[in-house]
């Protein structure tokens, strides 16, 4: 029987993929992020919603990260203003390792194919880290169930309600939406291609 975690930030992503697949658990991790508490408070909000299991995890990595994400200067290695150095890697490792521990077989996680422009969004990325978690004991299987869609197409197909979408928070930079960095920006540009947002 297939018991399986989805890691869930609070975000327009994994929140929607929370709504669709259903699992078991959400594993909400609070990793030395300047959003943590916002993204913390969506998380919950969502799984009340849909019924789902929230599991908090507060590890603080913020010595390790760099840009938007963290309040500090960006790394010139890094492809966008949001970059953190291996953290999707890190995250994943966190997450799966409570995963293990719950019984789960199967770790989902919230990548969509916009995230491709930096290397840990790309389903390469996706399958080498399924490949190194399952060889270790636990037999853990990492999956991304919408990294072949665009958010937008995603919900539209999936009827995701405003209501869900509208307890996600997407800012990378702070718990209130400073509405001057990608995330905040994809958000919005999300909800007009969805007709929800309008201008004048």
């Amino acid at each position: 029987m297939l018991t399986s975690a989805l890691l869930l930030s609070g975000g327009m992503d994994s929140s929607s993929i929370a709504f669709v697949e259903r699992p078991r658990y959400a594993i909400n991790i609070n990793y030395g992020q300047k959003s943590a508490l916002a993204e913390k408070k969506a998380a919950l909000a969502v799984c009340k919603l849909i019924g789902i299991e929230l599991i908090e995890l507060d590890i603080d990595c913020s010595v390790l990260g760099s840009g938007d994400l963290n309040g500090t200067e960006v790394l010139s290695i890094g492809a966008k203003s949001d970059w953190w150095p291996f953290r999707n890697q890190l995250i994943i490792t966190l997450a799966a390792a409570k995963a293990v521990e719950l019984g789960c077989n199967e770790l989902l996680i919230g990548t969509v194919a916009s995230d491709g422009h930096h290397k840990d969004g790309t389903a390469e990325f996706i399958r080498l880290m399924n490949d190194l978690v399952s060889y270790q004991e636990g037999g853990l299987s990492i999956l991304a169930p919408a990294i072949d869609s665009d958010i937008v197409s995603y919900i539209k197909r999936n009827e995701i309600p405003l209501e869900l979408l509208a307890l996600t928070h997407s800012c990378h930079k702070a718990n209130l939406p400073c509405c001057q960095c990608r995330g905040c920006y994809k958000h919005q540009n999300t909800m007009e291609d969805l007709g929800y947002y309008v201008h004048e």
